[in-house]
Formats: structure tokens, C-alpha cells, sequence
């Protein structure tokens, strides 16, 4: 089937390199007991931007309940806080605790490595060219 003009159709192309890359990066971060999704939430928390789960939803593209469920585990697990927004205190902001500090850190080794393998195949600078090419897609203007 590769040679199909699928192969050709960039959506497709796409959604067959997200598959890939999040079947690689779930595999790397289970023994970290995170998937891509919650990895994603911990990294944003480990910021300075301090981000409400309004902004988490927003900026990864998924449903407000699907990240108060993702925030719900992280706290649970010790990983993350809820904390008073101090420009709005309607808000809560999710932050990062020393805990999921650390397990960001090795999370994120691993989370790489899973990366360099599945993207072993094109060079270091092809690999800048398609980073810069998603983020134009991912946030135009």
C-alpha cells in the first residue's frame, strides 16, 4: 500500500506520523506512568506561564473535561497542584510539585530517546526543518 497516492496526501502523512510518534512516546513514558496527554500537562506545569486548565485545554486541542481528568490524575499521583490564579482567583492555575518536577525530568530523557529512534531515519537538520515547518502549521500568525 505504500505505493498508493495516499502516501502522498500530506493529511494523511500527518496522521500517520502523530500514530507513530504517540504509539512511541506512550510506550516510552508508561514506565513513568504518564502518556503523551499527561506528560504534555506536566510540562506545561513545570513553566513559569503557570497555566489555568482553560489555557491546558486550549493550547493542546482537547476537551476541558478531558484535562481536568489529566490534572486530576497528575494531583492524585502527587505530581501536580491546583493553585488560586492571583490575577483572577475565579481561575485555578496548575502547577508542578517538587515530585513531578522529577519525574519530568526522567519522563522527559525517555520521551526523547523514544524520539531520536523514531526519528532516526532523517537528519539532525531535517529534523530542525519539520519542527519549524509543524510550528508554522500548529500556531499560525
Amino acid at each position: 500500500m505504500r505505493g498508493s497516492g495516499l502516501t502522498r496526501d500530506l493529511s494523511f502523512l500527518l496522521a500517520r506520523a502523530n500514530a507513530l510518534s504517540l504509539a512511541a512516546g506512550n510506550a516510552a513514558l508508561a514506565e513513568h506512568g504518564l502518556r503523551v496527554r499527561s506528560y504534555s500537562v506536566l510540562a506545561l506545569a513545570m513553566d513559569d506561564i503557570r497555566p489555568s486548565q482553560r489555557d491546558l485545554a486550549a493550547f493542546l486541542r482537547l476537551n476541558p473535561s478531558q484535562v481536568v481528568a489529566l490534572v486530576d490524575d497528575l494531583e492524585d499521583r502527587g505530581l501536580v497542584r491546583r493553585e488560586a490564579d492571583p490575577a483572577d482567583r475565579r481561575n485555578n492555575v496548575v502547577v508542578a510539585t517538587a515530585e513531578g518536577r522529577d519525574c519530568f525530568v526522567s519522563a522527559q530523557l525517555a520521551a526523547r530517546a523514544a524520539e531520536r529512534e523514531l526519528h532516526g531515519q532523517i537528519s539532525s537538520r531535517q529534523r530542525d526543518q519539520l519542527a519549524e515547518l509543524l510550528q508554522t502549521l500548529a500556531f499560525p500568525g
